[in-house]
């Protein structure tokens, strides 16, 4: 497709379209939010429209935390402590499993490669490991955003469920930029269940999904500038006809 052609076929897709199109495509890991605040109003819109994700015979699997203000510095504090003293963070692990125990191509090759661009923006080198660990603690203060979000689950549900979660996650963040808002969502959370557990309250029938940041992005923060590349339609599908 010429790029002629790819311009008329744009012109071609209805407005509504296109502004779906555009919420989806323009969003990313945000990394360093601005301290503007977020309404309460516009976070309880973004979560009833997101709360529209189908889920299997319309079970609504999903639960959640919003943090603001004291609670948020709370939780922060408590898991940063935590994290930075090696005694500490051994004590604490995921309750399931994110990611494969075993890494093969492409994967492996895609999370090195996001990893290590991320921190080339960042000037740190491959040896630099108390810079990296403290980027990685940049997580667990929410990367500044003044909204932080903590998601859980029934712990009765079963894969199917979290399959619905992530769609309702994936709806949090399209709306959100349908806002002008960004997000980061972070499974870094999971290792300290536990203290997120105790401080929330949650009951112990529920289990951490993960968490989220959500405000205005930084956009002179260089992490920033990060954007991540994709593999093409050709790449992934395969067409039965």
């Amino acid at each position: 497709m010429t790029a002629m052609t790819a311009m008329t076929a744009m012109t071609d897709i209805p407005a509504a379209a296109q502004a779906v199109d555009a919420a989806i495509t323009s969003r990313r890991s945000i990394r360093a939010f601005l301290p503007t605040p977020v309404p309460r109003a516009t976070v309880e819109d973004i979560l009833a429209v997101a709360a529209r994700a189908p889920s299997g015979t319309n079970t609504q699997p999903w639960k959640v935390h919003v943090l603001t203000g004291a609670s948020q510095a709370e939780l922060t504090r408590r898991i940063v402590a935590a994290y930075d003293d090696p005694a500490q963070r051994a004590t604490h692990h995921e309750e399931y499993a994110y990611y494969p125990t075993e890494w093969v191509s492409p994967y492996i090759d895609r999370r090195r490669k996001v990893g290590w661009d991320l921190y080339g923006l960042l000037g740190i080198g491959k040896t630099d490991k108390a810079r990296m660990h403290a980027q990685h603690g940049r997580n667990y203060r929410f990367f500044d955003a003044p909204v932080g979000l903590i998601f859980t689950i029934d712990r009765i549900m079963q894969q199917g469920s979290w399959l619905d979660y992530g769609m309702f996650l994936q709806n949090i963040m399209v709306a959100a930029r349908g806002r002008g808002l960004d997000t980061c969502p972070q499974a870094a959370f999971t290792q300290f269940h536990r203290i997120i557990e105790e401080q929330l309250g949650i009951a112990g029938s529920e289990m951490v999904v993960c968490g989220m940041s959500l405000g205005h992005a930084d956009l002179a923060a260089v992490e920033n500038a990060l954007v991540t590349e994709r593999e093409p339609v050709a790449g992934f599908a395969r067409f039965h006809e």
